[in-house]
């Protein structure tokens, strides 16, 4: 078994979405999920499929986020993987219902921040054991840090 780390693009002014499903059904069911929670959302989703022609399959709304999706599900290259790139909203809007569709079994990461994805290679293929999101931490927050917390989330719509 050889172990691999995947950097992932991520879309300026973005976010990603990783997670493993189990159907071909995935990209038209997480299209709906996304269009009929937050329909201004501009997204790509891409989804390798684990048998049969075994491609990956590609929607969206957005020609760049459907390419970034796409790039990203096929450096990973391991079945019944999706990614989702989108901007004009937050993972935090949507991963509850893409969670809700049937097929999907469970999202790795949701996040803006520089990612990778630790792969293993099998002589049967390849499998996501985890991802590496962001960097690790620097020491506990402070008052002012509790400050800029609240503020960053009211700039954001997060908080009153």
């Amino acid at each position: 078994m050889d172990l691999h780390a995947i950097r992932l693009e991520v879309p300026s002014d973005g976010n990603i979405i990783v997670g493993h499903s189990h159907f071909i059904k995935t990209v038209e069911d997480i299209y709906e999920a996304i269009v009929n929670t937050v329909p201004q959302m501009k997204f790509g989703i891409a989804f390798n499929e684990a048998s049969g022609a075994c491609l990956t399959r590609v929607d969206g709304n957005d020609d760049e986020l459907k390419a970034i999706a796409t790039r990203n599900a096929s450096a990973i290259g391991a079945g019944h993987l999706f990614v989702v790139a989108l901007r004009s909203g937050f993972p935090i809007n949507i991963k509850n219902r893409i969670l809700e569709t049937p097929e999907v079994c469970t999202i790795f990461c949701a996040t803006a921040n520089p990612v990778e994805v630790i792969v293993a290679q099998t002589e049967q293929g390849r499998g996501v054991l985890g991802v590496i999101d962001g960097s690790s931490p620097k020491g506990v927050e402070t008052d002012s840090d509790v400050e800029w917390r609240h503020g960053f989330l009211r700039k954001i719509g997060y908080k009153r």
